[in-house]
């Protein structure tokens, strides 16, 4: 899980330095990756997903700081084979600590990946969504331990 969210806080923060100073470089606005389809685009997030509750940055330290604390209680509860599961929650640790970090250093966080057709985000931002979405998968498809023990046969 750790080595995860290293990686990902390491790749979050890379990219927005990367494309911070080629964007500030020049002139802000945004630049064409592929067509009108993905730009980068230079974006002050100082809200929550979408731009909801603009401002918040104190707010959002707090929530981040319990969301990180509940990571690292949560993930002493994974069993070692439980490889999916360490993953997603690291993915889930390393995009909190690089948002989190972008609201310290700045006070806001640095979005860049613009898609045109939804709002602009990060590396953090998508390994957050990507690591609830198939820690969700996994326990919405996974049998529970109690179905797999009443399904075994009695000796």
């Amino acid at each position: 899980m750790l080595f995860t969210a290293l990686l990902v806080l390491a790749l979050d923060q890379a990219s927005k330095a990367a494309v911070r100073d080629l964007l500030v470089d020049s002139g802000g606005g945004s630049i064409r990756v592929l067509g009108e389809w993905v730009k980068l685009t230079y974006v002050e997030n100082r809200g929550a997903a979408f731009g909801l509750l603009q401002d918040q940055s104190l707010f959002f330290l707090i929530v981040g700081g319990l969301v990180v604390a509940g990571i690292l209680i949560g993930q002493r509860f994974v069993p070692s084979h439980r490889t999916t599961l360490a993953v997603c929650l690291g993915m889930q640790l390393g995009g909190a600590l690089g948002n989190m970090l972008d609201r310290v250093r700045f006070g806001h966080v640095f979005d860049f990946v613009d898609l045109t057709f939804w709002p602009v985000f990060n590396i953090a931002d998508s390994a957050i969504v990507v690591g609830v979405g198939i820690l969700a998968y996994h326990l919405l498809m996974s049998p529970s331990q109690q179905q797999i023990k009443s399904s075994d046969p009695a000796p």
